[in-house]
């Protein structure tokens, strides 16, 4: 189980959060909800309603749908952001490729982490902005 301490550091490490504020990040680590996948298993099932992202503490998942392979994605990097930011049926499945731990953040308390911090909302824009147009190239 880690420590508030130990979130506050991974999450200063990871994209969204890396120019948050620590005592915001403080806040947001108390909520976080540690998970720990075995491998194989799915976190997450297309088409189920998705209200949480995740963080990839340690370990490794695959972005799929059927046997197509969207992406496989290891530490210190998320998935699940938009159902957490607009809750909808997931368009692919995630399972973890090793045994995996996770930090999970659902989206009531992401949402009221964004209306208290406009860091944190921020730090979500420039991130889903800067994967809307690594897809845009990869399209070109």
């Amino acid at each position: 189980m880690l420590l508030t301490i130990e979130k506050v550091i991974l999450l200063k490490t990871v994209d969204i959060f890396s120019e948050v504020d620590e005592n915001i990040l403080t806040q947001v680590a108390s909520i976080l909800e540690e998970e720990n996948v075995k491998e194989g298993a799915a976190i997450i099932t297309k088409d189920d309603m998705g209200r949480s992202l995740y963080i990839i503490v340690d370990g490794r998942v695959r972005i799929h749908a059927d046997e197509k392979t969207f992406a496989e994605i290891g530490e210190r990097e998320l998935f699940g952001e938009l159902s957490a930011l607009l809750p909808e049926p997931r368009v692919a499945s995630v399972t973890a490729l090793e045994d995996t731990t996770l930090l999970r953040l659902d989206h009531d308390s992401l949402y009221e982490i964004m209306n208290d911090n406009f860091e944190v909302a921020k730090g979500i824009i420039t991130f889903l902005v800067k994967r809307c147009r690594e897809i845009r190239l990869q399209s070109i």
